[in-house]
C-alpha cells in the first residue's frame, strides 16, 4: 500500500514571505442545518470549537471548522484522526438531515508567514485584506487569479490557504510569484 503525501511534498519558498506546503491535513465537508442544536452540539464535540459565524473560522490548535455557505461547514482535524472526526459527526448528527465527506485527498493547505502576508494576498485576491476589514479568524472563500480557493488569518502574520488538490501547483507558484523580494507595495 502506498504512503499518503501532500500535492507538493513539502514544497517552501522563501521571499518577502515565507511559503510552505503544510502536508497532510484532515477535512471534512459538513452539509446541513448550522442553526440546529444537534449540529453546534455535533460540531463541538468533533472538532472541539464551536460553529463559526459567517465567514469565520474557530480553531482549537490544528483542529476547528470554517464557514464555508449558509449551510456548509470545513472541518478540519489531523490526517489520520478524519475517521474518528467523521464518526463522531455521524454519532451527534443521527436522525438529522446532513452531509459528511471526507476531502482530505482532494485538498492542499498552504502556510504563509511574515509582515508581508496582506500584500502577498491582496496582489491574488479580490478581497480587501486591510487591517480592520480582515482579521485574524475571519475565513474567506474566493478566487485566486484563476481558481477557488479559501483562506484564513491565524494571526497578524500568518494566513492559510486551502485550494483544490488538483491546482496545488499553480497556486504554489502564484504565492512565491507575490512573495518575490522587491515586490513590496507597502500599502499595508
Amino acid at each position: 500500500m502506498s504512503n499518503a503525501i501532500s500535492a507538493l511534498n513539502g514544497a517552501s519558498y522563501d521571499g518577502m514571505v515565507a511559503v510552505r506546503d503544510m502536508g497532510l491535513q484532515g477535512m471534512i465537508t459538513l452539509r446541513g442545518d448550522l442553526s440546529s442544536a444537534k449540529m453546534k452540539k455535533a460540531v463541538k464535540a468533533a472538532a472541539g470549537t464551536d460553529l463559526p459565524g459567517q465567514r469565520g473560522v474557530t480553531l482549537a490548535g490544528e483542529t476547528g471548522a470554517a464557514w464555508m455557505s449558509p449551510d456548509e461547514l470545513l472541518v478540519m482535524c489531523a490526517y489520520d484522526g478524519v475517521s474518528d472526526t467523521q464518526a463522531a459527526l455521524d454519532k451527534g448528527l443521527a436522525g438529522e438531515h446532513y452531509l459528511a465527506v471526507n476531502v482530505s485527498d482532494a485538498r492542499a493547505v498552504f502556510e504563509i508567514k511574515g509582515a508581508g502576508v496582506r500584500e502577498v494576498i491582496a496582489k491574488i485576491c479580490p478581497v480587501d485584506m486591510a487591517p480592520g476589514a480582515f482579521e485574524a479568524g475571519e475565513f474567506r472563500r474566493t478566487r485566486m487569479a484563476q481558481v477557488a480557493a479559501a483562506f484564513w488569518m491565524v494571526d497578524a502574520e500568518t494566513i492559510r490557504v486551502v485550494c483544490f488538490r488538483s491546482v496545488a501547483e499553480y497556486v504554489f507558484g502564484l504565492l512565491t510569484d507575490a512573495a518575490e523580494p522587491g515586490g513590496e507595495v507597502g500599502f499595508f
